[in-house]
C-alpha cells in the first residue's frame, strides 16, 4: 500500500521496504537490489515474478526527481530549509536525491536491458555527474562514505552502458586506488562526512575494502595490483570460521549525526567482491 510518498507520486506501490514490517514507505536502494537478485531467477522457478519484477522497476523509475537523481524515500522533497527548524536536531527532515542510490538505479536499469540512451538513465547520469567531486570520488548516502558512493556510482554508470575508459570514470578508478592502504585494504573514517579532506582515509574493513574493489572490478580493473592487494587483504584477514571481523562503523543513518554497524555488511559484502573477482579471472 501507499504512503505520503504518492503525495508527489501518482504511480502504484511497487518497491520494497527496509524494515521486515513496513507496509507502506518502500524505498528506492532497497528495491533496486531486490530487483538485481530477482533478476537471476528465472520465471518457471518462481510464480508472479514478472509481474513483480516490472511492477518495482516501473515504482523505482517513477521515483525519479526532477534533478534526475534518485533519493531513497521521497520524490522532490528537498526543501533544505526544514533542517533549520528546532526539532530538526539531526538534519534528516528531507531526502535529498544522492548519488550512491541513483547509481543503484542505473545498475538495475542497465539489467533489465535499459542503456544510457533511455531518458531516464540519461538525466540520471547527467545528475550523477554534476556530484563527482574534483578528485574523481562520490559522496555516498547511506555508506561510509567515498568508497561506498564511487563504488555504488561506478556499478550504475557501466551496467547502464557507460564506457569504463571515458575520463570522468577513470578519474573515480584513479581515486580509489590512490587511497588504498598499505595493508591492501580500504577504509574511511565517519569523520570524512564533517572534514573532507578525511576522504577516502581510515584503517581498513573488510566492507569498505569490498566496496572498493567492486568499484574497480566493473571498471575492468582485475589484472590491476591493486585488486590483486585489496583480494590478498580480503583473503589474509578472514577468520578461520570463515567470517571477518569489522571494529568499525560502515553504516550510515544521518552523516555527522548517526552511524549504524551492520553486523552482515562485514560478510556478504567481501564474499561479493571475491565471487566478482573470480568471475573476472574466468572471462
Amino acid at each position: 500500500t501507499g504512503g505520503d510518498w504518492q503525495v508527489k507520486n501518482c504511480c502504484a506501490p511497487g518497491g520494497w521496504a527496509f524494515e521486515f514490517v513496513n507496509n507502506h514507505y518502500p524505498d528506492v536502494d532497497d528495491s533496486a537490489v531486490v530487483l538485481l537478485a530477482l533478476h537471476r531467477v528465472s520465471p518457471p522457478n518462481c510464480e508472479g515474478i514478472e509481474c513483480g519484477k516490472s511492477l518495482g522497476m516501473e515504482w523505482c523509475l517513477s521515483m525519479q526527481s526532477s534533478c534526475g537523481g534518485w533519493a531513497a524515500f521521497d520524490r522532490d522533497n528537498t526543501m533544505t530549509i526544514l533542517n533549520r527548524i528546532p526539532f530538526a536536531d539531526q538534519e534528516a527532515m528531507v531526502d535529498e536525491p544522492t548519488a550512491d542510490v541513483s547509481g543503484r538505479v542505473l545498475e538495475a536499469m542497465g539489467y533489465f536491458g535499459y542503456d544510457c540512451s533511455h531518458p531516464r538513465a540519461q538525466s540520471g547520469i547527467q545528475f550523477i555527474r554534476s556530484l563527482q567531486e574534483p578528485d574523481g570520488a562520490w559522496w555516498g548516502r547511506w555508506g561510509v562514505n567515498y568508497i561506498y558512493g564511487t563504488w555504488s556510482v561506478l556499478r550504475g554508470l557501466v551496467s547502464i552502458g557507460e564506457d569504463p575508459s571515458s575520463p570522468y570514470i577513470q578519474a573515480a578508478v584513479r581515486w580509489l586506488k590512490t587511497h588504498q592502504n598499505l595493508d591492501g585494504g580500504w577504509g574511511e573514517t565517519c569523520a570524512s562526512y564533517r572534514h573532507s579532506h578525511l576522504r577516502g582515509k581510515g584503517p581498513s574493513t573488510p566492507s569498505q575494502t569490498a566496496w572498493a574493489l567492486m568499484g574497480l572490478l566493473v571498471c575492468g580493473e582485475a589484472d590491476s595490483p591493486e585488486v590483486r592487494r585489496g583480494v590478498q587483504y580480503l583473503l589474509e584477514s578472514q577468520n578461520a570460521d570463515g567470517t571477518w571481523d569489522e571494529r568499525y562503523f560502515t553504516g550510515t543513518g544521518f552523516p555527522n549525526h548517526f552511524y549504524i554497524r551492520y553486523r552482515y555488511y562485514r560478510l556478504y559484502f567481501p564474499l561479493m567482491a571475491l565471487g566478482q573477482y573470480r568471475q573476472a579471472l574466468k572471462d
